[in-house]
């Protein structure tokens, strides 16, 4: 089988060197050594293991780009950048005909599936790369159409910490709001309490402390107005792992996608844990 190869894009960010590192060591891959980065990152390299990454600032990026593709032939880009750079990251990747999997949570989120839509590339979109979060979110959903209103009368509180460095409200609490509302509980995502303080994260939730500088940490709680039942659900991720391994496997999916010359198209994670 040959290698799929593919450009983490967000280098130093953690999460997108998280990446690099797993791919770096799964043969299915092979990682090519650049790495689209933002214009706050003053470094020209990164070095990931006994690998170095050349960090292309966004100045230089048309030309570079079309250096990458010329030099390394087809290949899959992945999305760890910032909020802020998604909907113009995803108008580049289209714009030079490159796939690619956007883990990156925020921006435009309609704006960024009609630019795929309107292009000649497939990609796979989803604000939660994990697995068995997004199978989680898919029993919710099913449970939401199919007992519309259950959850009628009841209150909800919805909690996230993330470590500090995330500018966003998590997408995956964004995404549960719905499936509540459709519940009968309403709602609004202007709701949900965010929590960046290590402090607090460390004293009041919590998180070990190895784990402030990267965890995901969801509750979700419902109360009855009469306060004589509650129900309360919560996912708590530690590290990156989980998101980088749900990352290598969307890869996998997107390039098979390629291969049978899927064009225009969005996938999520449910597609991908379907294989379908």
């Amino acid at each position: 089988m040959n290698r799929i190869r593919v450009m983490v894009n967000g280098i130093p960010g953690n999460m997108a060197s998280n990446v690099a590192r797993h791919i770096l060591v799964d043969d299915r891959f092979d990682l090519i050594s650049q790495s689209l980065t933002g214009p706050e990152i003053t470094e020209s390299e990164h070095s990931i293991g006994s690998v170095t990454i050349r960090l292309i600032h966004p100045d230089v990026r048309e030309q570079a780009i079309t250096e990458i593709v010329e030099r390394e032939g087809p290949f899959i880009s992945v999305d760890y950048t910032h909020p802020s750079a998604v909907n113009g990251n995803a108008e580049f990747y289209s714009r030079h005909d490159l796939p690619f999997v956007m883990g990156t949570t925020g921006g435009d989120r309609k704006q960024l599936e009609d630019t795929v839509c309107s292009s000649s590339i497939p990609a796979v979109i989803a604000p939660n790369m994990a697995e068995q979060i997004v199978g989680f979110q898919a029993m919710m959903e099913w449970t939401a159409n199919t007992f519309p209103g259950l959850f009628k009368g009841y209150s909800l509180e919805i909690k996230e910490s993330h470590q500090k460095g995330k500018a966003d409200t998590s997408g995956t609490a964004k995404a549960m709001v719905g499936y509540f509302n459709n519940l009968g509980v309403p709602f609004s995502e202007e709701d949900i309490r965010k929590e960046r303080d290590p402090e607090v994260q460390k004293t009041v939730w919590g998180i070990p402390e190895e784990h402030l500088a990267g965890h995901g940490w969801h509750t979700y709680s419902l109360v009855s107005n009469d306060r004589t039942v509650s129900f309360e659900f919560s996912h708590n991720v530690n590290g990156r792992d989980v998101y980088a391994k749900g990352t290598l496997d969307a890869i996998t999916y997107l390039h098979n996608k390629v291969q049978e010359g899927a064009k225009g198209r969005v996938y999520t994670m449910i597609d991908v844990l379907k294989g379908s």
